[in-house]
C-alpha cells in the first residue's frame, strides 16, 4: 500500500518559544513515528523567536524587508536541521533546500524536515506548507501554540472564542485585512490562505498538544480549526 504524504508546518513557536520546547518535541516524535505505517511527512519548521530575533536585528539597523526575510528563511532552516537530528536522522545532503532533493529525500523517509524552500516576497514558511500540499496532493496540518482560530489572540484575551470550521473565503477575508511583515505571527500568512483556497485544500489549525494530531490522523474527533468550503 502506497503510503499517504502529509505536509506539516511546525511552528517555530513549538519548536523554540523561547526555550526549546523538547517536553512537546518529545511527544510529536512519537506521534509522528507511530502513524509512518500509513503515511510519510514533510514538516516544515517555523523560524519562532530565532528568526524573530534575525529580523528585530536587521530592521534595527534598517535592513531591508528582503534581508529580514532572508534572516527569517535562515533560522527555518536551523531549525529544520535541528529537529532532523532530534529525530535521529543523518543527513546525507543538508536540510532540502528545493523540492527536488526533498523529494530524494522522501522516497527514503518516512518523515521529512525542511525550512523555507526558497525567497519569495511576503510569505512565511506557512506559504511553502501550502505550495507542498498542493504539489503532493495533500492536505495540510498547521501546528502552533493556540488551538486553531479564535475571535481574538487567546493568549492575550480570555474572552477570545474558538472557532471550529470556517470556509476559505472567509479565512482568506481576515488575513487579508492584515499588511505583511516579516516574522509575522498569525496561524497563516496571507499566500498560504490564497493557496489553500485557489486549490480547495483542506487545511486544519491545531495546538500544542501533538495527542490532537493522532487523533486527526485516526479520524477521531480533534481541537482546532478546520479550513474548508
Amino acid at each position: 500500500m502506497k503510503k499517504e504524504v502529509i505536509v506539516l508546518s511546525l511552528g517555530g513557536s513549538l519548536i523554540i518559544p523561547g526555550d526549546i520546547n523538547v517536553k512537546y518535541l518529545k511527544n510529536l516524535k512519537k506521534v509522528l513515528l507511530k502513524n509512518t505505517k500509513k503515511h510519510k511527512f514533510v514538516v516544515v519548521c517555523g523560524g519562532g523567536s530565532l528568526a524573530r530575533k534575525y529580523i528585530s536585528a536587521i530592521r534595527g539597523v534598517n535592513g531591508s524587508e528582503k534581508f529580514q526575510s532572508f534572516s527569517g528563511i535562515s533560522a527555518t532552516r536551523t531549525n529544520a536541521r535541528f529537529m532532523s537530528y532530534f529525530f535521529n536522522q543523518e543527513q546525507e545532503q543538508g536540510i532540502p533546500h528545493t523540492l527536488e532533493t526533498l523529494e530524494k529525500y522522501l522516497k527514503k523517509r518516512d518523515i521529512v524536515f525542511c525550512g523555507a524552500l526558497e525567497y519569495k516576497p511576503d510569505q512565511t514558511s506557512d506559504s511553502t506548507s501550502a505550495q507542498l500540499a498542493k504539489h503532493f496532493g495533500s492536505i495540510f496540518i498547521n501546528l502552533s501554540n493556540t488551538f486553531g482560530l479564535f475571535t481574538k489572540d487567546p493568549l492575550k484575551y480570555k474572552d477570545a472564542v474558538h472557532i471550529p470550521k470556517i470556509s476559505w473565503k472567509d479565512f482568506d477575508k481576515i488575513v487579508s485585512a492584515m499588511k505583511f511583515k516579516p516574522g509575522q505571527h498569525f496561524v497563516l500568512d496571507q499566500k498560504a490562505s490564497r493557496i489553500i483556497m485557489k486549490n480547495k485544500i483542506s487545511t486544519y489549525l491545531l495546538g500544542p498538544k501533538a495527542e490532537h494530531l493522532d487523533k486527526l490522523l485516526k479520524g477521531k474527533k480533534f481541537k482546532g480549526t478546520l479550513i474548508s468550503g
